[in-house]
């Protein structure tokens, strides 16, 4: 990526779900791209029959999408790696990339979660993994991206957030097409907390709906969420106008309202009182709220941030509590000014 205007020789996207098969499907456009999976079957289909049959069914693959289950193929040479496991197995998938990622490469997260263990963002476990890599070069690509709408070639907006202007210009023109327009942002804390907090929101949003009200409670969630992303956020060091952007505002709506949201769609059977196994065990895709609110909360208190909408959807996911109990106790907290809420 010596200019601009040169595409990478080569692209690595790790992980074969939804959101890594459609942006690989993006960037071969400007590069030769690999996609890795651990399926086999999967990465049969997508080298093939230029289809990813499990996630993305019906939708055209480029014919020159590459696809792999072997991690070295993958990575040697790769000029730029894209991470696209899901948070919890994040860690472990990159320690075994590790010993084929190019020191010089950019590395683009598409998770949005944070690490349970350790309560890390996807760009610090990067770091770690990968310590001689430049902080500066470590991006997040998020937004309000529901995966199959923009394999579908529906129009859509992101966010690339990058310390390094030079290399977020890049990125950008490597992850951009004429239907899905890519801004930078060098705010990578607020973008990662944005993405990962409203994954919980979501939930919320979904078991609200779920127990049968409606839009203005919809909207009253979605709202005192945004404030309780924007809190954690901005006490972590992201920037207040990052979560008024695609990275905050945007992409809570998305996962709050739309039915093809995996977080929403969780929190909705929950509000009709199925139990959190049987929704999970039903499905193929990871709904990141799930794992990520427990971490969520632990950043939170340790910032001492109050964070109400959150604490309830852990209640309901860690301790069995009824979502019904969840608008009730919100409606019954303490009045106070609105703007109290947002500082």
């Amino acid at each position: 990526m010596e200019a601009s205007s040169t595409p990478p020789a080569s692209v690595a996207v790790i992980g074969a779900g939804s959101w890594g098969t459609t942006v690989a499907a993006i960037v071969s456009a400007h590069a030769p791209t690999t996609l890795w999976g651990r399926n086999p079957a999967i990465v049969e289909a997508v080298a093939s029959r230029h289809e990813n049959p499990e996630y993305l069914p019906g939708i055209a693959l480029p014919e020159h999408l590459r696809a792999t289950t072997d991690l070295a193929e993958a990575c040697v040479g790769a000029q730029v790696l894209i991470m696209a496991v899901p948070s919890h197995g994040f860690r472990a998938v990159l320690e075994r990339a590790a010993p084929y990622v190019d020191v010089e490469a950019p590395v683009i997260s598409l998770a949005k979660g944070i690490e349970n263990e350790t309560l890390l963002r996807m760009s610090e476990v990067v770091l770690e993994v990968l310590p001689h890599h430049d902080p500066d070069r470590v991006a997040v690509l998020t937004g309000p991206n529901l995966a199959v709408e923009i394999a579908e070639g529906q129009p859509a907006a992101s966010v690339i957030a990058c310390r390094d202007p030079d290399t977020a210009r890049r990125l950008q023109l490597l992850c951009s097409s004429s239907r899905f327009r890519v801004y930078t942002n060098p705010d990578v804390v607020g973008c990662e907390i944005a993405g990962a907090l409203k994954n919980v929101i979501a939930i919320a949003a979904g078991a609200a709906a779920g127990l049968g009200y409606g839009d203005n409670t919809q909207a009253a969630l979605i709202t005192r969420g945004l404030a309780e992303l924007a809190r954690l956020g901005s006490a972590l060091g992201g920037a207040a106008m990052t979560f008024a952007g695609l990275a905050g505002l945007g992409d809570l709506v998305a996962t709050c309202t739309s039915p093809k949201s995996r977080n929403r769609s969780v929190g909705f059977e929950l509000g009709r009182g199925r139990s959190l196994d049987d929704i999970v065990a039903e499905t193929n895709m990871v709904a990141e709220g799930v794992k990520s609110t427990p971490a969520v909360l632990q950043l939170a208190a340790r910032a001492g941030i109050e964070m109400p909408i959150a604490s309830l959807v852990g209640a309901v996911l860690t301790e069995g509590r009824n979502p019904a109990d969840l608008v009730p106790e919100l409606m019954l907290r303490e009045a106070k000014a609105e703007l109290h809420g947002l500082s």
